[in-house]
């Protein structure tokens, strides 16, 4: 299997620096999912040096994770690479911090099997503690309150953060207008965010909810 051009010296702090952070990110390639992959690049031309994972419009909702055969005139200098069994994966530099948690396996079947991806974070990047507070809410609102609110056709999204501490929020969709919006608020929003963050002083609705064009009930 060919190898990939050496890189130039001048490269070697942000290399040391990109290993760093590839150290405290999560992906899971299973057993199963590795020797299958494996199985595929054995029967490639030696132009493809491994598989790249990375996704296509990282951090929005057309998030789309992909694998593809990396191919030495793919790659470039500022790929992550990972080494799993018998062969290297390339990660794209703008996908990396997507990824976080992604999840690739493998599953046999009569049929043949199917690979599988499964990046939780495609579509807004994993937060901690010491992320910006207006970053915690979006996960939040992203990861568990709009997947709620999706199934009556709504969505609720963070306007900003004011100057006393509470998350200023507008809903839309099937949200807009309805004759439940506060308990939904109250009980399913505000309630979600003060249990996951104790710092917010609590939100407030600026949608206009006259307009019940919308609205699901």
């Amino acid at each position: 299997m060919a190898e990939l051009p050496p890189k130039a010296n001048n490269a070697g702090a942000a290399d040391k620096q990109r290993s760093s952070e590839a150290d405290f990110i999560e992906i899971d390639l299973s057993d199963s999912a590795q020797e299958y992959l494996k199985g595929l690049l054995d029967k490639q031309e030696d132009d493809v040096v491994g598989i790249r994972i990375f996704i296509n419009d990282p951090g929005t909702p057309r998030a789309e994770t992909c694998i593809a055969y990396g191919r030495a005139d793919d790659l470039s200098d500022d790929n992550i690479v990972r080494e799993y069994a018998g062969f290297n994966a390339y990660f794209d530099q703008q996908s990396w911090q997507y990824l976080e948690e992604a999840k690739v396996d493998y599953a046999a079947d009569r049929m043949g099997g199917q690979l599988t991806i499964k990046a939780p974070n495609s579509k807004m990047p994993k937060v901690d503690d010491d992320s910006p507070l207006e970053d915690q809410v979006n996960y939040l609102l992203f990861t568990e309150i709009n997947p709620s609110l999706a199934s009556h056709g709504g969505e609720v999204s963070l306007m900003k953060i004011d100057d006393e501490n509470y998350a200023v929020l507008q809903f839309g969709g099937g949200c807009q207008g309805c004759g439940s919006v506060e308990m939904t608020l109250k009980d399913g929003v505000e309630k979600t965010l003060m249990e996951k963050l104790p710092q917010l002083a609590g939100v407030r609705d600026m949608t206009d909810h006259s307009d019940r064009s919308n609205a699901y009930i």
